[in-house]
């Protein structure tokens, strides 16, 4: 058999994260979930080999134990380190390939833009943390319907809690999703970090990206540890809403 690209790879990868199941469906039913595992294991050896077998497979093997078993079990600590191990392997091979995610949208390609963001948001599992000072109602009703179930939603914002408040909170009343809105000064940029392992900056707002002018989605690597700890510590001092 023919080793994949690192293109392909990265492809397949990818599309591994996104249909990610939640820990709710590993608990509910993980006897579906087990398609899943087996892909995400062959992918990772066709990555590294030596590292999914010492690091990957024995959290495969956690998994997989469980489907005979009942009752609720916390998979916490082993869905978050599937999820370290696959966004490295992402890393490794977007480095060895296209490089880092840096899209340039031109005015007017409002699907374009708004399908690189729900790419981002559909591979994140755990924690997804959205700063922008201007979202509104429209971001919710564009957006948070792509979420995975499982994962908690922030949302760092500033000038249009009024109109955002009551979206969120119908959204949560029909879905039952963990949405946490709080507000806060002296930040402008927009971000999106996806499960405290990968951020994003969005050059226009996410609620109207390249709508009236050109913008940029860009990944950020080198500073990222300092762009996550910047805004972690804002979010921490944030107010309620």
């Amino acid at each position: 058999m023919s080793t994949p690209t690192p293109e392909l790879l990265l492809l397949e990868i990818e599309e591994i994260i996104r249909s990610m199941p939640s820990q709710r469906d590993f608990v509910a039913n993980p006897q579906k979930c087990l398609p899943w595992l087996g892909r995400a294991s062959a992918a990772m050896n066709a990555w590294d080999s030596l590292r999914s077998i010492a690091h990957f497979e024995p959290l495969v093997q956690q998994y997989s134990r469980v489907s005979a078993q009942s009752g609720n079990l916390h998979f916490g600590p082993t869905h978050q380190s599937l999820l370290v191990l696959l966004h490295q392997a992402q890393s490794d091979l977007r480095l060895k390939t296209t490089g880092p995610l840096s899209v340039g949208v031109p005015s007017g390609r409002v699907f374009e833009y708004f399908d690189e963001v729900r790419k981002l948001i559909e591979s994140a599992k755990a924690d997804l943390l959205f700063v922008d000072p201007y979202v509104d109602a429209e971001f919710v009703s564009r957006y948070l319907p792509l979420v995975s179930d499982g994962t908690a939603v922030r949302i760092l914002t500033r000038e249009r809690i009024q109109t955002l408040k009551p979206a969120v909170g119908a959204f949560v009343a029909q879905t039952g999703y963990s949405v946490v809105i709080r507000s806060a000064t002296g930040f402008h940029d927009r971000y999106l970090f996806v499960d405290g392992l990968a951020c994003y900056q969005s050059g226009a707002s996410f609620k109207d990206g390249a709508r009236k002018a050109p913008t940029t989605l860009t990944q950020i690597t080198d500073a990222f540890s300092v762009v996550l700890a910047t805004y972690e510590q804002l979010w921490a001092h944030a107010t309620p809403v």
